[in-house]
């Protein structure tokens, strides 16, 4: 039987329970292994991490799965999963894993996996390690002497450091400029504060005393309140909030105001049409963008095309079709003329270089368009998903008949956590208040 591992964004569960243990991690990293090894010749795996408590079980117990199979290990430690990727390709490597749970809290952990391109495993590729879980694999073992060897990658933060640094434009600095930055406590404590300052800037570094339990706690891209005050407090010129494992980035201006992911593609999209870098006519996004975001671009000449809910969707679509700027409104930021996954500190870069070039503070800088009032809700449910619920079902077709030409409704389960995401947008804020109030409390009567 197939055991149902991956979900939008790899494998993710609560650590130490099925399945997010050492015994699946070990057979994942067999399984993996076993298809990633062809031929003679040595294979490499790059392994990082972010910061949990749980990754000090599971990078061993992948190691062991890849070692067993005749992979080499490369260990680079805690560090932001836009880095495995580049490292995976730097390295010539054959596979890459992140052991990450993104913004999740401590208690959940996750198995990102990528493919020698960098770019995350195709949904083809992830059933195929699905289906070899479950199976022994013993047939496949690699001979003692041909069994792995691991090390560690010594100059791991060096090398991103520099890479990041590199996509800054060349003889620009940001001396001057003073940066507020929250790691989340997550993977990107070392790295990202380093290279704001070797650029030039003042770094206020918030969220770098990680201790294997305060990751996204009350921090981070997910939880921006601290990172604003500070700006605000030390007269600051930027915010930047990144998450666990540092693919996804909020910023705040100089006044403490949010600056969400979509407004940073609408920044992006436009800085490179005006330098003629930008392909496809567009940017590719998902369902959940502002519809401020298509305006805006439209009015430009340019295109918004839209993905289901999640990064990897994103990218595929990007690929497909010539696409080299997508992101989410959540942050992650895709620039594949730099990178193959969501990259917070190569995204804020782009932002902070409009910023030095243009001369202006961020509000004026980064309030690119006037968002469609949007009204975003979580409501937890227990047990099964209650999305095929008769009585959600009407609640929800009837929210998308009120809302029909004015506005727009969205539901849907998230891909990670048994949570229903419900939101509404339009012009007539009172009305998409009505709606997704009326969404809401029908979903809860299935919440914990």
């Amino acid at each position: 039987m197939v055991v149902k591992l991956f979900g939008t964004d790899g494998i993710r569960g609560k650590a130490n329970v099925n399945p997010m243990t050492a015994e699946v991690a070990l057979k994942v990293g067999m399984a993996a292994g076993a298809i990633f090894t062809n031929g003679a010749r040595r294979h490499t795996v790059v392994i990082g991490k972010d910061t949990r408590l749980s990754g000090y079980m599971l990078e061993p117990a992948l190691a062991a799965g890849f070692i067993g199979m005749g992979m080499d290990v490369i260990f680079v430690g805690p560090m932001p999963t836009p880095a495995v990727a580049m490292l995976v390709r730097s390295l010539r490597a054959d596979l890459g894993v992140m052991i990450s749970a993104s913004h999740n809290s401590f208690e959940d952990n996750g198995i990102k996996l990528f493919g020698p391109s960098g770019y995350k495993l195709s949904a083809s590729a992830e059933a195929e390690i699905e289906s070899l879980v479950g199976q022994q694999n013993t047939n496949k073992l690699a001979t003692p002497n041909k069994l792995g060897r691991a090390r560690r990658l010594e100059d791991a933060e060096g090398r991103y450091i520099e890479f990041a640094k590199n996509t800054f434009p060349k003889g620009l600095r940001l001396d001057g400029l003073k940066i507020v930055v929250d790691c989340a406590n997550g993977a990107a404590y070392k790295v990202v504060p380093s290279a704001l300052w070797e650029l030039g800037s003042d770094v206020v570094a918030l969220g770098i005393s990680p201790n294997g339990l305060n990751i996204n706690k009350a921090c981070g891209s997910t939880n921006t309140e601290l990172m604003r005050e500070t700006v605000v407090n030390e007269g600051a010129n930027l915010g930047i909030a990144l998450d666990g494992d540092a693919d996804r980035v909020i910023l705040a201006d100089e006044e403490g105001n949010i600056i969400d992911g979509d407004q940073i593609l609408a920044l992006i999209a436009n800085s490179w049409q005006s330098d003629n870098r930008l392909k496809g006519r567009g940017v590719v996004t998902t369902v959940m963008a502002n519809l401020g975001l298509d305006r805006f671009l439209n009015d430009l000449g340019l295109k918004v095309v839209r993905t289901k809910v999640g990064d990897r969707y994103v990218v595929e679509k990007m690929l497909r079709d010539g696409f080299n700027i997508g992101g989410e409104q959540s942050g992650h930021i895709i620039l594949n003329d730099y990178n193959t996954t969501g990259d917070g500190l190569v995204a804020a870069l782009e932002v902070l270089s409009v910023i030095v070039q243009s001369n202006r503070p961020a509000s004026e800088v980064c309030r690119v368009f006037d968002p469609v009032p949007q009204i975003l809700k979580n409501v937890m449910f227990a047990g099964a998903s209650p999305m095929n619920v008769a009585s959600i079902k009407k609640i929800i077709a009837d929210g998308e008949k009120k809302l029909d030409g004015v506005g727009r409704l969205l539901v849907r389960q998230s891909g990670t956590e048994s949570i229903i995401r419900v939101m509404a947008e339009g012009s007539d804020e009172i009305m998409i208040k009505e709606v997704i109030n009326e969404v809401c409390s029908e979903i809860k009567k299935f919440s914990k």
